[in-house]
């Protein structure tokens, strides 16, 4: 008899609304069409390197599709190729790809799903490269995948984001305030820029455009002329000022990506307060836009990819990702995905569109 297709799949990076929902979709297709044998690596890449696994069988995956989270866990620090080891009383940064490598063998996983965002996927290129199958699912909340329009996550904060500044806007007006919703993305704006555009912000800071300080206050200060007693700043963790640095709120040196931004909405705030005389509040919604249920609309993004994802493995299709491309799920290279994030554009569409009903990018 044909030995079961052996699949492993992981979660890794920051979790995001829908990752059970892809979870659910890669295993009940392999079971139902392949009779695979489905393998859930705990706590992303940790668990290659430690061997931390369970056996998903299509009772585990069943009533999950609605679930936050991910039940298999997951980690933004763990590297095959840049680990964190302890050496005496030292910590010392360690390629320890060999021996995940030499993991996967034993376990006899015949390929990886990873799904990820692009620390993730870029990881997912290098295994694939040293000879270890695998397919990915993009995943962040933050839009910024190279080589796909869309990842399953981003509606959900897009729409947790919208409706936090729906709801400081009545306190705005109450009180005649200027209020800063911070929002996560540290390199890539589109949650600030969607729900900016969607919740009426009338100043939408990004990574991608540095802003002024002194033409923000401008902005603020004529809308108080014109009788706007109120405003309301929509800003991206990752925004900084012209000729000026991102706002650190705490090092993980451990971490792949150092640097643990957050508070530029309060520097900011202050700022504003001084050079304008009006009151200024900060709300920072961070990991908020992470949690909770998917909408409706991550659930069947995340059921196509998911399937998608299962039918490469199906036709051992390696080395890809399951993007969409318009109205359709296409394979992308990994090394396509690995090249970088996808970037807010100053001449977008959305930020022209923004601009052209008097919304201020503080440039």
């Amino acid at each position: 008899m044909k030995r079961k297709m052996k699949v492993g799949i992981l979660t890794g990076g920051g979790d995001c609304p829908g990752l059970n929902a892809v979870i659910r979709a890669v295993a009940k297709k392999l079971i139902i069409e392949n009779n695979s044998e489905i393998i859930g690596i705990k706590d992303g890449y940790e668990g290659l390197i430690s061997n931390y696994y369970k056996k998903l069988d299509y009772s585990d995956v069943s009533g999950i599709l609605t679930l936050g989270g991910t039940i298999l866990g997951t980690s933004n620090i763990a590297n095959p190729y840049r680990q964190a080891v302890k050496v005496g009383n030292k910590t010392i940064m360690k390629d320890v790809s060999k021996k995940v490598i030499q993991n996967i063998k034993r376990k006899k996983l015949d390929c990886i799903v990873c799904i990820g965002g692009d620390g993730t996927l870029s990881i997912a290129s290098r295994l694939c490269k040293d000879g270890i199958p695998v397919v990915g699912v993009p995943k962040t909340i933050d839009n910024d995948i190279r080589g796909t329009d869309v990842t399953f996550g981003f509606d959900t904060a897009v729409s947790i984001a919208t409706e936090g500044i729906d709801r400081i806007h009545t306190t705005a007006q109450s009180h005649h305030r200027v209020m800063l919703v911070e929002v996560m993305g540290r390199t890539a704006g589109w949650i600030a820029l969607h729900s900016g555009i969607a919740g009426g912000g009338d100043i939408i800071l990004l990574p991608e455009i540095p802003f002024e300080v002194d033409k923000i206050a401008a902005v603020l200060k004529n809308r108080y002329k014109r009788g706007n007693k109120f405003s309301i700043i929509v800003v991206s963790e990752g925004a900084k000022p012209k000729g000026g640095k991102v706002v650190v709120k705490r090092m993980v040196k451990e971490s792949t990506i150092a640097e643990r931004l957050g508070g530029i909405s309060m520097v900011l705030g202050r700022q504003l307060e001084e050079k304008t005389g009006l009151e200024a509040r900060a709300v920072i919604m961070g990991h908020l836009l992470r949690g909770g249920s998917p909408t409706s609309t991550d659930r069947v993004l995340a059921t196509q990819l998911g399937t998608a994802a299962a039918d490469f493995v199906m036709k051992n299709n390696f080395g890809i990702m399951a993007g969409v491309k318009g109205s359709s799920i296409a394979a992308v290279s990994l090394e396509e995905v690995a090249k970088g994030a996808k970037l807010v554009k100053a001449n977008n569409d959305l930020v022209s569109a923004a601009r052209s009903v008097g919304t201020s990018f503080g440039d």
